[in-house]
């Protein structure tokens, strides 16, 4: 499990960084601790059920850390779920894909050259379109203060999205998530 973000806490809460939020969830629910791998790149935490990671690389550098834990644990790309922010999507939609281009998200791109395949499953937290300024800016940016509940509920549905892909499948938590924005 591999949230997208950027390190520091100049970029906390901003909208590149609902990947770090997502996998933030999961550990504060399974009860993990994130250590920092060096060798890696990345903080990790290791559950029962999965690895967590974020990468420390930046952005446009994620495939480096996701190719380093994936080589060490032998996992196939395949076998990976990358939560990510999509400005495509509207704020709090969630999707699932198992394969597709990276669409523009440099931090997916990363992962997907890194990988050699675009068969690794993502999981895209939207974030709404940026309104009247440039793209950068928009995703290094906080959330305004009447879009938190809304991003709140959408890192707590993707953690739940994560959990339905691990106990019941990848299909069947793009049929259940896929389906509908949480308003």
């Amino acid at each position: 499990m591999v949230g997208l973000g950027n390190p520091g806490t100049e970029y906390d809460r901003t909208r590149h960084n609902v990947g770090f939020a997502v996998v933030d969830q999961l550990a504060a629910e399974w009860e993990l601790t994130w250590e920092r791998a060096q060798k890696w790149g990345a903080y990790w935490a290791k559950g029962e059920c999965a690895v967590l990671l974020k990468p420390m690389t930046y952005m446009n550098r994620s495939g480096e850390p996701f190719a380093a834990v994936s080589q060490f644990y032998k996992v196939s790309p395949v076998d990976t779920l990358v939560v990510l922010d999509d400005m495509s999507l509207e704020l709090g939609r969630l999707r699932i894909r198992l394969e597709g281009s990276a669409g523009g998200h440099r931090g997916l791109e990363s992962v997907l050259t890194h990988a050699g395949t675009d068969k690794v499953p993502r999981l895209r937290v939207g974030i709404g379109a940026a309104p009247h300024r440039a793209a950068t800016d928009y995703v290094l940016g906080r959330f305004f203060d009447e879009e938190k509940p809304a991003v709140e509920k959408a890192v707590v549905r993707a953690a739940e999205a994560v959990k339905c892909a691990i106990d019941k499948g990848l299909l069947s938590a793009m049929n259940t998530f896929n389906k509908f924005a949480e308003s």
